[in-house]
């Protein structure tokens, strides 16, 4: 059975920082692209980075490049996303996903 877990969501201020992480388990890790994706309140759900397996060549959203950092584990099967320079806007739930499967999210909330 594929799980995935995200942890590390909060309430932070404009310009701080957090460090979201994605346990996984159930498939082979190391072999897949990992995404993260996320939904603003009221909103659809809007991609924001990947990270390819083996050359762990990365990609981000426009409005997140520069501030974010998408990075993997595959010994442990866990994935990152370092947020740095968080703006209001940001704020939404965070999902890891690979395929079709999806963690339960992680919130994380900007605001002054």
């Amino acid at each position: 059975e594929v799980q995935l877990m995200e942890s590390g969501g909060g309430l932070v201020q404009p310009g701080g920082s957090l460090r979201l992480s994605c346990v996984t388990s159930g498939f082979s890790f190391s072999s897949v692209p990992m995404t993260w994706v996320r939904q603003p309140p009221g909103k659809g759900l809007e991609w924001v980075s990947i990270i390819y397996s083996g050359s762990g060549r990365t990609k981000y959203a426009t409005s997140m490049e520069g501030r974010f950092t998408i990075s993997r584990d595959d010994a442990k099967g866990t994935v990152y996303l370092q947020m740095n320079n968080l703006k209001l806007e940001d704020t939404a739930v965070y999902y890891c996903n690979v395929g079709d499967h999806w963690g339960q999210g992680t919130q994380v909330t900007v605001s002054s």
